[in-house]
């Protein structure tokens, strides 16, 4: 947050110093500044300066929110994708064994849908209880004493794959506790209001067609902000990330 008032507050004083620059600049020559011609023309150029940049900022938001969800997207399907071959890869282990692993395996799929999900929807950190089954599939992956040659292949496969079910586990934990700067945001705030404020300050909005044309420019932005506001929660209402590749692994999931 003090980031984004000491930002504000900069951008306040640079505003501030260019207007005295320009009341100082007419005060002292008052026969320039009234000879002044094309004064329109100035005030429409720095009317497209101003949506010209507000449309790069709101370029850079929409890229960096939408790679926050592809990334949790990614992470998402790589853990359940993973999760989905310990327990093909434990065909190939004593039948004990391949049932303690599809055991484990689908009571932490039921934990990731029903217990983590709703934490990743209000940014917090993954319960341990998930943790916890992390490792005990990772005792019950282990290739046995008597195991044979296979089988001790089977098991370093399986533990590959849970490698990589841990890390994806731990990308998803980091993308859910992701957001847009908030120096970002203001950013975004500020240039709505001067991007729509330009338009009725210099008279846009006289004839009907004009008028239509600025209340499309206010309904884009709108629009805009609140695309980039749910895109930057990745695992959110609207268009988050949904657990579908665990369920569509492990039904009892969904149940």
């Amino acid at each position: 947050m003090e980031h984004v008032i000491a930002t504000l507050a900069f951008g306040l004083l640079a505003a501030l110093v260019a207007a005295g620059a320009v009341v100082g600049w007419r005060h002292f020559h008052p026969a320039e500044a009234d000879d002044e011609e094309g004064g329109e023309e100035v005030a429409e150029y720095m009317s497209m300066m101003i949506a010209l940049l507000y449309a790069l900022l709101l370029g850079l938001a929409l890229v960096s929110v939408w790679e926050l969800r592809s990334d949790a997207e990614s992470h998402t399907s790589t853990e359940a994708g993973a999760l989905h071959q310990m327990t093909v890869l434990a065909e190939g282990l004593p039948t004990p064994q391949k049932k303690r692993i599809a055991s484990v395996a689908e009571r932490y799929a039921v934990h990731v849908v029903q217990g983590e999900w709703p934490k990743l929807k209000e940014r917090g950190q993954l319960p341990e209880p998930g943790w916890d089954l992390v490792r005990q599939l990772r005792a019950v992956a282990a290739a046995p004493t008597d195991a044979t040659p296979s089988q001790e292949v089977t098991a370093l496969e399986l533990l590959g794959q849970l490698s990589a079910l841990d890390d994806a586990r731990r990308g998803r934990e980091a993308v859910s506790q992701e957001t847009l700067s908030p120096v970002l945001w203001a950013g975004i705030f500020v240039g709505a209001v001067l991007s729509v404020g330009m338009l009725f300050f210099f008279g846009i909005g006289r004839s009907p067609g004009q008028l239509m044309m600025a209340m499309g420019m206010v309904v884009l932005t709108v629009f805009l902000g609140l695309l980039i506001h749910h895109l930057s929660t990745p695992f959110g209402e609207v268009m988050g990330v949904t657990p579908d590749p665990f369920t569509r692994y492990f039904p009892a999931a969904s149940a």
